[in-house]
């Protein structure tokens, strides 16, 4: 702090080159850029300063319009409270009065029982309604299986039939059933106890026979032996003799054969061979027809005619027409007729099973009505 000088003490030093004329010169100069900086670093301040005022006020600006928006936001939401609050006003004006209300509940509990008694007779109806469509079912059923018995006698078929008709009835899980069901049961084993003849397989071996019958070629007769007599005669007459070259033509077209137990047959033309094949094929034909249809009598009858024409027109030395003959023997026995059951008694039990269920449900019916119409009266 001793050595501190005053601006006076300064100075003085510096006036020996106040006497330099560049020192003099260069003064002003300095003084003025320093101004012009101090200026530029007022300005920058200002300018700054400025910016900053300009800056707030937008912040201002700024934070004014959100307020307002707010206040505007506060305003609509005031008044949307304030008609919602009417709204709810005018409906609590609105709303109905306890006696109004045990009214309208009385309605209600009155309309919820009409519709479960709607919705009960509407089951009751379709339920009955498919019933009805499987006995019926049950019922043609048994007709058909009677009329495959009585026309065609085909106990498989039937035993089937029957069976679908017992199904129908298990379906229906009612111990009023078991009546039908009983007599169902009888049936099913009366038919399966019953002989069934294989018609099908029979028919087809029939018609096996009728064409082996019209594919027979050799049919015609062929004599083994010389000519009979003439022939031996021609043999031992002197050959080279108009008598001997006689005979012989003669044995071509005439025999005379004694031996009595050869089986000798005239010999067969081409329309007279068609006639016999057409004839045992039709013998053949009816066998087949009466073998479908269980008739015994026309079937044995057939055969019996097929049999007549092999053994008048065929010889039976052939082994084709012996082979034939033979078969058409042991089919003659064959049985093709059974005696079927009758399921008259079955199709009553069924009927009356199904009067029963008919009637139950018109007694059903009747009475929730009349309960229904009671509670009506009841009610006030």
């Amino acid at each position: 702090m001793s050595e501190a000088t005053t601006p006076k003490e300064q100075e003085q030093p510096v006036q020996p080159a106040l006497k330099s004329p560049v020192a003099g010169e260069t003064r002003p100069a300095s003084r003025g850029s320093a101004l012009a900086a101090v200026a530029l670093l007022v300005g920058a301040i200002g300018v700054g300063v400025g910016g900053w005022s300009a800056w707030q006020l937008r912040a201002l600006q700024s934070d004014a319009q959100q307020q307002a928006s707010q206040l505007e936001q506060a305003r609509s939401q005031a008044a949307a409270l304030s008609q919602r609050t009417e709204s709810l006003n005018g409906r609590f004006e609105q709303l109905p009065t306890v006696q109004e209300l045990e009214e309208r509940r009385r309605l209600v509990a009155q309309l919820q029982g009409d519709q479960q008694l709607l919705n009960q007779r509407l089951e009751t109806v379709l339920g009955a309604s498919r019933q009805d469509w499987r006995l019926a079912e049950a019922e043609h059923l048994l007709r058909l299986a009677s009329l495959r018995l009585s026309a065609l006698q085909d106990t498989s078929s039937a035993t089937a039939l029957v069976q679908a008709a017992d199904e129908i009835l298990r379906d229906q899980d009612d111990p009023a059933a078991f009546a039908a069901r009983e007599q169902l049961a009888k049936s099913l084993e009366t038919l399966r106890s019953t002989d069934n003849p294989d018609r099908t397989g029979l028919f087809l071996q029939l018609g096996a026979l009728r064409e082996q019958a019209s594919q027979l070629s050799s049919l015609n007769p062929k004599f083994v032996a010389d000519g009979g007599v003439l022939g031996e005669m021609a043999a031992e007459s002197e050959p080279g003799t108009w008598w001997g070259h006689s005979l012989q033509t003669l044995s071509q077209y005439f025999r005379l054969d004694f031996n009595a137990d050869q089986n000798v047959r005239p010999l067969l033309a081409g329309q007279s061979l068609t006639q016999v094949r057409l004839a045992l094929s039709l013998a053949l034909e009816q066998a087949q027809w009466a073998a479908l249809h269980g008739e015994t009598q026309v079937y044995r009858q057939a055969l019996q005619q097929a049999g007549e024409v092999l053994d008048a027109n065929f010889n039976r030395d052939n082994p084709d027409s012996r082979a034939l003959r033979t078969r058409v023997a042991e089919l003659v026995d064959k049985p093709i007729e059974v005696e079927v059951p009758e399921l008259s008694e079955s199709l009553n039990a069924v009927q009356a099973y199904i009067e029963h269920k008919q009637s139950a449900r018109e007694r059903l019916k009747d009475a929730p009505s009349d309960g229904a119409g009671d509670d009506q009266e009841e009610r006030p």
